[in-house]
């Protein structure tokens, strides 16, 4: 699980040996300013030409190309909502990765803050990184369609999930799940990261109890991985359905709305 840092935390161990900062943010978000010796793995990286999650190979070399070696410790930080830190997280646990560091604090907070901003790409040197899959926390297809007493939460607007949103060409949602939109489980006030005891209570409002084993997924898994993120902190048993709903649509799969 990942272990959350607050920004004086970061701002001492930027430059310290075995630490990396990485940027998962849009290649464009990088360069309109990025922590010091911060490398950019934007979610694009990650995936494959179908724009679902590549290979583990490709995975494995996205963060390795950068200078993310086996012994070096990964730090990520976000803007907005958190999902591109949350998704990087997921994928570098699901790589096998128990070192992942994520600052709390978002990086509007560290820019009011006066805290130091560049704009340069940050020059990098590629290492080894050795992929240890650990399968427990991703969730496929069929695993969506036969649940096996797991709760599916569909992280995505109540309007994507009735099929109600403008330009929606997918509506409804997978069959027997419930709803609670990822922005319900962002942190506030600057922080990436929710108060766990208000999580319990809006899982709770939503069908979820602290004992229920979870799926969570929304279009393309990207807004899901924070609720996966929210929710490991908070204790649950959660596993990402990174496929999502463009999957099971593409699927032929039966769908509510």
């Amino acid at each position: 699980m990942a272990t959350f840092v607050s920004a004086d935390w970061v701002s001492e161990h930027i430059g310290q040996p075995g630490y990396l900062i990485i940027d998962p943010r849009s290649a464009m978000r990088y360069l309109m300013g990025h922590l010091r010796g911060a490398v950019s793995v934007p979610f694009k990286k990650l995936q494959g030409p179908d724009g679902r999650l590549g290979p583990p190979e490709q995975l494995a070399a996205a963060f390795g190309d950068v200078g993310l070696g086996n012994d070096v410790v990964p730090v990520l930080y976000d803007h907005q909502d958190g999902r591109n830190a949350a998704m990087a997280a997921w994928v570098l646990e699901y790589l096998g990765r128990s070192d992942v560091h994520i600052m709390d604090t978002l990086f509007e907070i560290w820019k009011e803050q006066c805290r130091e901003v560049l704009y340069r790409p940050v020059p990098t040197e590629p290492q080894p990184f050795t992929p240890r899959l650990d399968p427990s926390i991703r969730a496929a297809l069929d695993d969506a369609a036969n649940p096996a007493g797991a709760k599916l939460l569909d992280t995505r607007s109540p309007e994507e999930f009735r099929g109600e949103a403008e330009m929606d060409h997918r509506p409804g949602h997978i069959p027997g799940s419930v709803n609670l939109p990822h922005l319900e489980m962002s942190g506030s006030g600057g922080n990436l990261l929710i108060d766990p005891t208000l999580l319990r209570e809006k899982l709770s409002a939503a069908g979820i109890t602290q004992g229920d084993p979870v799926i969570a997924y929304c279009r393309s898994g990207v807004r899901a991985s924070l609720a996966y993120l929210s929710m490991k902190n908070a204790g649950y048993d959660v596993r990402l359905y990174d496929g999502s709903y463009t999957e099971w649509m593409d699927s032929g799969r039966d769908v509510e709305t």
